[in-house]
């Protein structure tokens, strides 16, 4: 190897340079990065300072004093904050999702499971963060208003973020949870991109976490001994979600519930939601009343939900239904109760029907509740115009231990082989009996959840019209009935199956109005 000064030297470009040499050029070279990274802080500084200067731009003050800000508050940063809000309460989901970044706190468990904003309604983001365990939260609202979105979302979240705790959904009737609460969770588990990670049996009905073995029952009130023989393989149920808790029959079924439900654990998490029942009387809207401070009640309705998520034909009936029934309106799409007592109808107009507006009735539809004795035979015919969701009273036909054969030629002799008549499927006998007899009878649909959809319609039309004179049977239920009452004399939101037959009668001539695919 040779010496010399050449081996002093490196190889830069086409020419060279001695290692003094290329270390003064770097010493140079970290100076002036030093003074770049000096400047860059000194922008940041001026960002931060004018930030955190005073608002003068008296419209600016103005929108701040509107918010709550005190003089202390009103800072550039104050207005940055406040432009964002506007459009957090426009529903602007990608401004939600950074109010969510802004807003949640910067100390949180970074292994946690977190629900994105972007996939909440507007009025469940500061709720979402607040929502803690032994506190019983209560989402009411109106059609449309996402709460049973959102509770099914919770749900997924803390069942994630705790692994020894399982969940039961309840509904009052066992029958209903398949296509409700069941069909809810399988959706807030697809819309998290979770699919893989669980596991959905109808029979028996639960679905499980794979990772952890946690399970999410789903039981029926009706059947109160499979809600009390749950047995968790490990750990315990310290999540719980009533839905549709107005259906439950009062306080006293509901803190069974939980006591059969919610054993076991330190911590848990408690969730009801309903629409709420027209009549205050209402068990659960006089419990409302009640102070509690281990009670959230978190109201919402469909105006605070994006549009696109609710589609074009939910936004035009519910405005359909502004125009020409307020009191319809506010009850089923804002969630009021504004009905006075228990009577369950609240939109019977009484007065003559003449002949001559019969005349000009087109669309006829028929309905028959079978009975013989005590309950009577009961057959309606009405006039419905959809447009203006009226419903009128033609004709009714009621009468004790009457066979079904001189039933048919009662409403034959009355002309009303006309149009179809959709009867009880209780009976198929009874309908064959009809067919026999030359009548066009067809079987209701029915199903679990009917009675409940069918009730709500008739009580949301604009208007039942009934003549005393000529249907005096169909006039005395309708005005007289009224929803149920605990032993207390409290309004439960059940219906009393008694007086009710041109009622019944009338739900299954209507099925077709309510019994849409999936509407039970």
């Amino acid at each position: 190897m040779s010496g010399g000064k050449d081996n002093l030297k490196v190889k830069l470009g086409d020419g060279t340079r001695t290692k003094e040499e290329e270390r003064e050029i770097q010493r140079k070279g970290g100076i002036a990065s030093q003074k770049a990274q000096k400047r860059k802080r000194t922008l940041k500084e001026i960002a931060q300072a004018i930030g955190e200067g005073k608002v003068t731009n008296p419209k600016h003050i103005k929108v701040l004093e509107g918010l709550g800000l005190d003089a202390e508050e009103m800072t550039n940063n104050s207005i940055v904050v406040a432009s964002l809000f506007k459009e957090v309460a426009k529903g602007n989901v990608n401004a939600i999702e950074k109010w969510e970044e802004y807003t949640q706190d910067v100390t949180k468990d970074e292994d946690a499971y977190y629900l994105p904003a972007v996939m909440l309604g507007r009025d469940y983001v500061d709720i979402n963060r607040q929502i803690k365990p032994n506190v019983s939260y209560i989402f009411k609202g109106g059609r449309g208003s996402l709460k049973s979105s959102f509770v099914a979302l919770k749900i997924i979240e803390l069942l994630c973020n705790n692994p020894k705790m399982h969940a039961c959904v309840v509904r009052k009737v066992a029958g209903t949870l398949r296509d409700s609460v069941f069909a809810q969770i399988k959706w807030a588990i697809n819309i998290l991109g979770k699919d893989n990670e669980f596991e959905c049996n109808v029979s028996p009905m639960q679905i499980k976490r794979k990772a952890t073995g946690q399970i999410i029952y789903f039981r029926g009130v009706d059947d109160p001994t499979k809600l009390k023989s749950i047995t968790t393989p490990f750990g315990y149920i310290g999540i719980l979600w009533k839905e549709e808790k107005d259906q439950l029959a009062g306080a006293n079924e509901e803190r069974s519930i939980n006591q059969s439900v919610l054993r076991g654990g330190k911590d848990a998490y408690d969730f009801s939601s309903y629409n709420p029942p027209k009549s205050k009387a209402n068990w659960v809207n006089k419990e409302e009343q009640i102070p509690n401070d281990k009670r959230v009640i978190v109201e919402s309705n469909y105006q605070n939900a994006p549009a696109e998520w609710l589609g074009k034909k939910f936004i035009e009936d519910a405005e359909h239904l502004k125009e020409v029934n307020r009191e319809a309106y506010d009850h089923e799409y804002m969630g009021i109760a504004n009905g006075d007592g228990g009577a369950v109808f609240g939109n019977i107009e009484t007065r003559e029907i003449t002949d001559e507006e019969i005349s000009h009735f087109d669309y006829i539809y028929q309905g028959v509740d079978w009975g013989y004795y005590p309950d009577p035979f009961a057959f309606v015919r009405l006039h419905y115009d959809a447009p203006s969701m009226t419903l009128y009273f033609i004709d009714e036909y009621v009468v004790n231990k009457k066979t079904n054969n001189l039933t048919a030629k009662e409403i034959i002799d009355r002309g009303y082989n006309d149009y179809p008549i959709t009867c009880d499927s209780a009976e198929p006998k009874s309908i064959k009996d009809f067919r026999d007899a030359g009548i066009q009878s067809q079987k209701a649909v029915k199903g679990a959840g009917s009675v409940e959809y069918g009730m709500k319609y008739l009580a949301g039309l604009v208007k039942i019209v009934i003549d005393p004179s000529r249907t005096p049977h169909a006039y005395k239920e309708f005005t007289e009935y009224e929803y149920e009452r605990d032993k207390d004399g409290n309004v439960v939101s059940g219906y009393v199956d008694a007086d009710n037959h041109t009622i019944d009668a009338t739900r299954y001539a209507l099925e077709k109005f309510y019994n849409k695919r999936g509407a039970y």
